[in-house]
């Protein structure tokens, strides 16, 4: 398993009915993603290739499912990537897999509009597949025939197959739960999982503690499949993930072949940057880049590269390992004034400021953006954002941060922010030399020039640079 991988070339794009099922529930913190690590490491271990996806912006639960499923987790979002872009996203990655598992947000029909349109019912209605609804089944006995028939009867279209029942107390919880769904709902109950301290996976002030940062944290996915196993039908699950129909509209989506690389993009993948999505670094080596990862904590120099693309993590979390890292940080900062193109988002903004300072504590970053950054106890900006360039290009993204840009000297924007928060509440996107830092994240199956572009700038600074040499 490795980011330098990309799924292969669809075989029969004129047929496509892969297994997959989409794992939902009634409302947020239900259990869904503990769910979907213990079914992805449980199916995982049989031997069957799994490919997890995550509907909606989050990096952090797939990073559990990539490390549960031993395949990489792609994200679906509507919002960002149009029903096209979620075909495309879906057939391309699950073409080469037995199984997909889609992990829904939210409840299932959530939405940030009235009629649905990005909600986890929708998702599954693109993709023809059947839903497994969970249900937080704490201090509830009868009611939960209602509960559910109300979600099988909102959206009829939509095929919710059946039902896992969680955080259930006891034997007798579950026969009385059992007994109410058996009398007033037509509805299969799948499994039933215990309340259990087990089953509960570290968190802090942007949600779950992304897997890769903790090894230790592997045991945590053995718990949850085992329990998993030993309370869910996974073989039923199996065969209503197989019962699937065409997706509609699924013909010749296929992968755009790979340019030869032409220019190197330093990557930095660690536990302070770990937040990017497969899709963008698939475009990147399609317009012609290879991609070079690095470690920002502990590696000492700069990869020989010609841009750099910093994503977003916890660099609040590991800002004393930053700055601790002086030699890197002072070659990044050289490169940068000497045009290095640099594309940088959220954490990698803040990387690039002057300082970060949390609990009273401020630690340099790389000094080239002429601004700090200031931690918050509340939340500045969580959303879905609309940026327009001023050649009238819109961008469609979305923001998650705790903190805010202090001490902003005289700059430039790309972007005017049309719905969100961004820089300063009207625009993002600080222009800086080359670089270019947004507290926006990008998806590139919804903004597809981003990458063309981003690539031949490196082009054209790499011509810059040739060009000097020669005269000098």
């Amino acid at each position: 398993m490795s980011y330098n991988s990309k799924p292969g070339q669809i075989k029969s794009p004129d047929t496509f009915a892969a297994p997959r099922i989409v794992i939902s529930a009634a409302h947020g913190r239900s259990g869904k993603t503990t769910l979907t690590i213990g079914l992805g490491a449980a199916l995982e271990r049989r031997g069957l290739k799994v490919q997890p996806f995550k509907k909606g912006p989050d990096y952090i639960d797939p990073s559990w499912l990539t490390a549960a499923a031993g395949n990489y987790c792609r994200n679906l979002d509507l919002f960002m990537m149009g029903q096209d872009g979620v075909k495309k996203t879906f057939i391309t990655a699950s073409s080469v897999a037995d199984i997909s598992i889609i992990e829904g947000n939210k409840g299932l029909y959530d939405s940030v509009d009235i009629e649905g349109e990005n909600s986890t019912a929708n998702i599954a209605r693109i993709l023809n597949a059947p839903v497994i609804l969970v249900i937080d089944s704490a201090r509830m006995t009868r009611s939960i025939a209602a509960l559910v028939n109300g979600y099988v009867n909102f959206e009829p279209d939509i095929n919710i197959a059946g039902v896992i029942l969680n955080n259930v107390s006891g034997s007798r919880h579950e026969a009385k739960l059992r007994a109410a769904l058996e009398r007033y709902c037509q509805i299969e109950v799948l499994g039933c999982l215990p309340r259990s301290s087990q089953l509960n996976i570290p968190e802090r002030h942007l949600g779950l503690v992304p897997q890769k940062e903790d090894s230790d944290l592997i045991p945590a996915i053995e718990n949850i499949r085992k329990i998993v196993e030993t309370n869910v039908n996974i073989d039923r699950i199996i065969e209503i993930a197989r019962d699937t129909k065409q997706i509609e509209g699924s013909k010749g989506q296929r992968v755009k072949g790979s340019k030869v690389a032409d220019v190197k993009i330093g990557v930095p993948l660690d536990k302070a940057f770990s937040f990017y999505y497969l899709e963008n670094f698939d475009a990147l080596r399609d317009a012609g880049a290879e991609i070079v990862f690095f470690d920002a904590i502990n590696d000492k120099h700069l990869p020989d590269v010609d841009a750099l693309y910093v994503g977003g993590g916890f660099p609040e979390v590991f800002m004393d390992e930053l700055e601790a890292n002086q030699s890197l940080r002072r070659e990044i900062h050289n490169a940068i004034e000497n045009k290095m193109p640099v594309y940088a988002e959220c954490g990698g903004l803040m990387y690039l400021s002057r300082s970060i300072s949390w609990n009273g504590d401020v630690k340099k970053m790389v000094g080239v953006l002429p601004c700090d950054i200031e931690m918050t106890k509340r939340v500045q900006a969580h959303g879905y954002t609309i940026l327009m360039k001023a050649d009238g290009e819109e961008l469609r993204g979305h923001e998650f941060h705790y903190s805010r840009v202090r001490n902003l000297g005289d700059v430039k924007f790309l972007y005017k922010v049309m719905r969100g928060k961004g820089i300063d509440g009207k625009h993002d996107g600080i222009i800086y030399k080359n670089v270019i830092a947004s507290y926006a994240h990008l998806n590139a199956i919804g903004s597809p020039q981003w990458a063309e572009e981003f690539v031949e700038l490196i082009r054209e600074a790499k011509g810059e640079k040739q060009r000097y040499k020669v005269a000098v």
